[in-house]
């Protein structure tokens, strides 16, 4: 078995996967990252901006919604990678460690 793993280490087309799956999850997280500060500056530096209701006589401010949306987007990003971890990556994971195994 451990044969196996080195194996799967050392195989490029296993690194090549490992870059290209760390290369999304920093894209990712530095979009959820980058929604959640602005969000948290807003609401440091224009908490009356954020205080101004969504239309006359609403209760419900600026900043509920887009508050909101920014957990939102922090989901629908949570499951584009689910989508593509589950999809592409382990579909390519299954090949190489297949290709790996017939090598032993």
């Amino acid at each position: 078995m451990d044969q196996l793993y080195a194996r799967i280490f050392a195989d490029a087309e296993f690194l090549a996967l490992q870059q290209r799956r760390q290369r999304f999850t920093w894209l990712l997280s530095a979009l959820v990252f980058s929604a959640f500060l602005v969000f948290i500056l807003l609401v440091a530096f224009a908490p009356r901006w954020l205080a101004v209701p969504i239309a006359p006589g609403s209760v419900i401010s600026r900043g509920v919604p887009l508050g909101s949306a920014t957990i939102l987007f922090g989901f629908v990003l949570t499951g584009a990678f689910v989508y593509r971890a589950n999809g592409e990556f382990d579909r390519d994971m299954a090949r190489i460690v297949a290709r790996c195994s017939d090598e032993v």
